[in-house]
């Protein structure tokens, strides 16, 4: 099957119309289909993939080589120790050696401009795995997620709560600008997102019939939300932010009286993991021991309710990767 997106690199959604982020999804579910039926047509036969990784992660590297592996493409994975980024070799020089080898590069890891000049001297489809900027991959697996569980997106509302500056916030705003939703980003004013962003997503949102909302006041925020989404307080290479962020954003923790909040009993609660919500890991352990909560961005209580769909919408992060692959790179 050839796609209008083949040869497209996936940088962001800002570079995506709404029709072209549909026919991502709508994909996305064929193929989350087709492997349910055990069928595999595997469009990307003979297709070599690099996955390169400054920052480790277990849904994007396996969600990535499995859907590979189930198209007949065959994944490579870099790590960090394996990619030379601006210390031996420049970005433009190792998209340039890539491309010729790989029909298609994925990128993990900190400075958006890295992707991006990847994209810009590759020659080949590049696709974000995650920046410092954005993550829209995870995106597409969240409204997946929630068309399977609510049929539509239009006019959803959705309710962002806790780091408003991060990757997530800014790739869910602008996606949910492109797809008209009704989007909330509810956090400390000190964590707002970047003015300019917020200004572009709004002007997308007049014209897809979505509205933006920014507000530190979290009843307002969350009032008749069909989605509640949050993220981890402290992104990996921030780890000496843990008290500070604490401080800020217990308030903000999902738990059931902010679940209460919205007026709704079926109101999905999402997160793009991995979740602190136990004392089951090491950090958890250690930050009960240094400041006395048994979790931090969600209490156990909703990530284990039947209005958590995590595990759900971490499966998709492979349906929606598997699509951004065949759409932009099968013959």
């Amino acid at each position: 099957m050839k796609s209008k997106l083949k040869g497209r690199s996936f940088l962001g959604l800002l570079d995506y119309s709404p029709e072209e982020i549909n026919e991502l999804i709508d994909l996305s579910a064929q193929v989350k289909q087709e492997k349910r039926e055990g069928k595999f047509p595997r469009r990307l036969e003979n297709k070599n993939i690099a996955l390169l990784f400054e920052k480790n992660s277990t849904r994007t590297r396996c969600a990535f080589t499995v859907a590979a592996i189930d198209e007949g493409a065959h994944p490579e994975f870099l790590g960090k120790n394996d990619i030379q980024f601006g210390k031996k070799e420049s970005v433009a020089d190792t998209a340039r050696v890539l491309g010729r080898m790989f029909d298609g590069i994925q990128y993990r890891g900190f400075k958006h401009e890295t992707v991006e000049g990847l994209a810009g001297h590759a020659g080949v489809p590049v696709w974000n795995g995650l920046t410092d900027a954005f993550h829209p991959t995870q995106v597409l697996a969240d409204f997946l997620t929630i068309k399977e569980q609510k049929g539509y997106l239009k006019n959803i509302a959705f309710s962002f709560v806790g780091d408003g500056r991060n990757n997530m916030a800014n790739s869910l705003m602008v996606g949910a600008a492109k797809m008209g939703m009704d989007f909330r980003i509810v956090a400390p004013k000190s964590l707002f997102p970047e003015a300019k962003l917020v200004e572009t997503a709004k002007a997308i949102a007049k014209e897809n019939g979505a509205s933006i909302m920014i507000t530190d006041d979290i009843s307002e925020g969350v009032k008749n939300a069909d989605v509640i989404y949050t993220d981890v307080w402290v992104s990996m290479g921030e780890e000496d932010q843990f008290e500070e962020r604490i401080k800020l954003l217990l308030p903000y923790q999902v738990n059931a009286d902010m679940m209460s909040k919205t007026g709704k009993t079926d109101t999905l609660f999402l997160h793009c993991l991995p979740a602190f919500h136990d004392l089951k890991t090491d950090v958890g352990v250690e930050i009960y021991k240094k400041f006395g909560i048994e979790a931090m961005e969600v209490s156990d209580e909703v990530f284990e309710s039947d209005n958590s769909k995590v595990w759900d919408e971490a499966e998709n992060r492979m349906h929606t990767i598997k699509a951004v692959m065949i759409a932009t790179m099968a013959d």
